[in-house]
């Protein structure tokens, strides 16, 4: 497995350990900036490679009242300044086609949501940037069934490929995480990243949106270290309980420091045992 560098950050291929943090929207500069500096300083002092994500728009809410983001341009705009004000790259989503061109301008990597791994279009395009993509596995996707996205990716002459498991539909409006999945997917030939947050949400059960338990995400990222995967994602908040999206499971940022300790000790143990190169 090749490495692949999202704005200077090493993904894959033995690099270590990568925490991919932020926001799940993004809800005005100051919070977006302040998060991001938080992360930065408490990244750094563990010595934990960082790229940051946050959405400028999340076009798959439960509700059409649901807040989405401040939109395209000025969502750009503020992810622009926060590469620039604390030099990190930076992670976005992309729901449609038209907007692309436009996040390749600004994004170190452009993510594929889960409900849209299997738009034919939408990868392809994204490739075409030549920017590292980023595609959550979909809730009903098998591990071998992503070898096919991966296809439209290198269709591009993109070889910049991520996965991202984020558990897999277990009933209605509840999600479990199959571990087998991360070395099958991983089998494919591409890093390997773990949502720890969005792998504990409840889609839809708190009616016009989504539930979550934020408490068992330190617990699934353990088990994702240990059965090997290259990278932590995590959507964090200064105040959860009022996150205008994914708040019951995103993690508050003031219990960040503590969390990132933990996966980092593990990693640690568990990459000596390896010699090194991980699970």
């Amino acid at each position: 497995m090749k490495p692949v560098d999202v704005g200077g950050v090493a993904i894959g291929g033995g690099a270590g350990l990568v925490i991919i943090a932020g926001p799940c929207v993004i809800e005005d500069e100051r919070a977006t900036l302040a998060i991001a500096g938080t992360l930065k300083k408490t990244t750094s002092q563990l010595n934990i490679p960082f790229v940051f994500k946050a959405s400028y728009d999340k076009a798959n809410r439960t509700s059409i009242d649901s807040y989405r983001g401040p939109g395209l341009e000025k969502g750009l705009a503020i992810l622009e300044n926060v590469k620039k004000e604390h030099s990190v790259p930076v992670l976005t989503d992309v729901h449609c086609t038209n907007d692309v061109g436009a996040v390749s301008k600004v994004a170190d990597c452009i993510q594929i949501p889960a409900f849209l791994c299997r738009q034919t279009d939408l990868i392809v395009e994204a490739a075409r940037t030549g920017k590292p993509v980023n595609i959550k596995k979909g809730q009903f996707m098998s591990p071998e069934s992503m070898a096919h996205a991966a296809k439209k990716v290198l269709s591009a002459g993109n070889e910049k490929i991520i996965f991202t498991e984020r558990g897999t539909s277990f009933g209605y409006n509840n999600l479990v995480v199959d571990f087998r999945s991360l070395p099958r997917m991983r089998e494919l030939g591409y890093p390997v990243v773990f949502d720890a947050t969005h792998s504990v949400q409840l889609p839809s059960a708190m009616g016009t949106s989504s539930g979550g338990d934020r408490q068992m995400a330190r617990y699934l990222a353990r088990a994702a270290l240990a059965v090997g995967v290259d990278g932590i994602f995590i959507e964090v908040h200064e105040d959860p309980e009022k996150a205008p999206s994914d708040g019951p499971n995103s993690i508050a940022l003031e219990d960040l420091k503590g969390f990132l300790t933990e996966l980092k000790e593990l990693d640690g143990f568990i990459r000596g045992r390896a010699g090194g190169k991980g699970v």
